[in-house]
């Protein structure tokens, strides 16, 4: 059959279309597989055409191992890790991290803006998420004079005491049925409890149980607070984060919230007794509230929320989401996992105990239990915290800090936009700076007459520093000290058959890989055991 010369050409064209698509495709599979195979035989992480280190993020779990076994193998205290177009810049240097933190501190002091941080933050309303805006010095303002302040937590001493008595209760009836008692429940049960009764007032959104443990809504309260540090996929973390939300948020926190608002503004409620009761008091010039509901929700959930949730790297706004860091909201989890960590060291060197306990009998002595009021002295038991902190962190690294502009740091060009991610992992265990820095050791803290478990000189991070640091220092080493200091002072403590497991847990967050156990024995008088 004759063919014209209008299809003649239509055929050539699409001959010729499907040619070049082929050969395009070809071309391109071919580059990206040299490249796989290149990076195979290679130990340079070259990036990849658009989507930079991607691909070696993905491949290489846990990535903050293979982001810190490459440093160590190219010598180098920081580095640049591309995804897309974003720079990811570890550190792990405490020189670099000071010209960071302390000289650099206005170019370093935004937050990275993802659709993450959107959704957990309400949009961007709480102190810790927000980018370096009116909004973020508003709520910093608050929070430093109105949670944190040394009259604050002097205001709310007695609800924290009650949780110490609280604490060698459950542990004593614990020693009663089981006689091994699970640190992990212990640590993060007494932590949860400190900041609810801060909060709300309240120990339990339930019942709780007569032997001083959580309750069931307790224990979907902390798994709530705890589920995002492990449960992270590259899939569902919008899902989880909307879940956590619901569960913190709506479920227990909003019908609180609800409730006490209302009491205030039809007359029934007249005396502030928590955190709660401030923010709903807080007025502005005209007398009008000076927080948001949402404010108010928002903040209550960073201040009891997941203390380490895994933060999304690369491009941020729309693609899947990588777990290599972490971010450090709140007091709940920093204090439980140093507490369980330092249990554990301690009761696998007995030695260590019986020293700590040995400085709280000389100090507070056999016939009262620790307090608040006894920390400054207690240097010992400070000297066992700070190394937990420092040896194991429950975060690879620090809250990322996002340039404002281009800058030099350590002779480096760091583009405007880059995040900055100092290593807390990388700090602790540097060899430049710490003598046998895998081994568990306070008494390389015992220099100073007054120990602290702050950390300004960056060798390690406790609770961070700088304008975008932690305001909640004070707060954290009171309920640090009080449960390691219970805990060492009521009890004596013995391993278990089969020994005190010391392996970190093998993925991006650094608790111990199973939950630590021991056999407790009340130490001290009967009558001082709360009843």
């Amino acid at each position: 059959m004759a063919m014209n010369a209008t299809s003649i050409n239509v055929v050539i064209s699409i001959s010729f279309s499907t040619s070049m698509s082929t050969t395009i495709i070809s071309l391109v599979v071919t580059i990206f597989s040299i490249l796989y195979f290149l990076q195979l035989l290679s130990s340079w992480p070259c990036p990849w055409p658009l989507v930079g280190n991607l691909p070696q993020l993905f491949r290489h779990k846990p990535t903050f191992r293979w982001v810190h076994g490459f440093m160590r193998q190219m010598n180098t205290e920081i580095a640049c890790f591309r995804v897309r177009n974003t720079h990811f810049i570890p550190v792990l240097s405490p020189e670099i991290a000071r010209e960071i933190y302390k000289k650099q501190d206005a170019v370093f002091a935004c937050r990275p803006l993802t659709l993450w941080t959107q959704e957990m933050s309400g949009r961007y309303k709480t102190v810790v998420l927000a980018p370096h805006s009116d909004q973020w010095r508003k709520m910093k303002k608050i929070w430093i004079s109105e949670v944190v302040s040394p009259a604050r937590l002097k205001w709310l001493h007695d609800k924290r005491a009650e949780e110490g008595d609280n604490l060698v209760f459950y542990v004593q009836n614990q020693c009663k049925v089981n006689k091994i008692v699970d640190l992990r429940l212990v640590t993060r049960h007494y932590s949860t409890n400190v900041v609810r009764k801060m909060l709300f007032g309240r120990r339990n959104f339930g019942k709780g149980t007569p032997d001083g443990g959580p309750g069931p809504e307790e224990m979907e309260h902390v798994e709530a607070v705890f589920i995002t540090m492990k449960y992270l996929d590259l899939d569902g973390q919008q899902k989880l984060v909307k879940h956590v939300n619901k569960d913190l948020i709506g479920k227990y926190h909003n019908p609180i919230i609800d409730e006490r608002i209302h009491q205030w503004r039809s007359g029934q409620r007249e005396d502030m007794d928590d955190i709660l009761d401030v923010f709903i008091n807080l007025k502005d010039p005209s007398g009008q509230p000076f927080l948001t509901e949402d404010e108010i929700r928002y903040q209550l959930a960073v201040f009891v929320g997941p203390g380490s949730l895994r933060f999304p790297l690369g491009f941020l706004n729309n693609g899947p989401f990588l777990r290599i860091l972490k971010l450090r909201i709140a007091s709940v989890d920093n204090p439980s996992n140093a507490v369980e960590w330092a249990m554990a060291e301690m009761i696998n060197q007995p030695q260590l105990m019986k020293k700590a306990q040995e400085e709280i009998d000389r100090v507070v002595g056999m016939e009262r239990l620790v307090q608040e009021s006894d920390i400054r002295e207690l240097n010992y038991v400070k000297a066992c915290a700070r190394e937990a902190y420092r040896l194991h962190p429950l975060s690879p690294f620090n809250v990322p800090h996002m340039s404002m502009q281009d800058t030099t740091v350590a002779g480096y060009h760091i583009p405007k936009g880059s995040h900055v991610i100092v290593s807390r992992y990388g700090l602790g265990r540097n060899p430049k700076v710490w003598v046998n820095p895998h081994s568990f050791e306070p008494e390389r803290h015992m220099n100073d007459e007054d120990v602290s478990l702050l950390q300004n000189d960056l060798r390690f991070i406790s609770f961070s520093t700088g304008r975008r640091g932690c305001i909640a220092g004070m707060l954290g080493t009171y309920m640090t000290i009080m449960l390691l200091a219970r805990l060492v002072q009521c009890f004596d403590w013995t391993p278990p058959p089969k020994g005190i497991d010391l392996s970190e847990a093998a993925d991006d967050i650094l608790t111990p890989a199973t939950p630590i156990t021991a056999f407790a024995k009340p130490r001290l008088p009967p009558h001082l055991y709360p009843i």
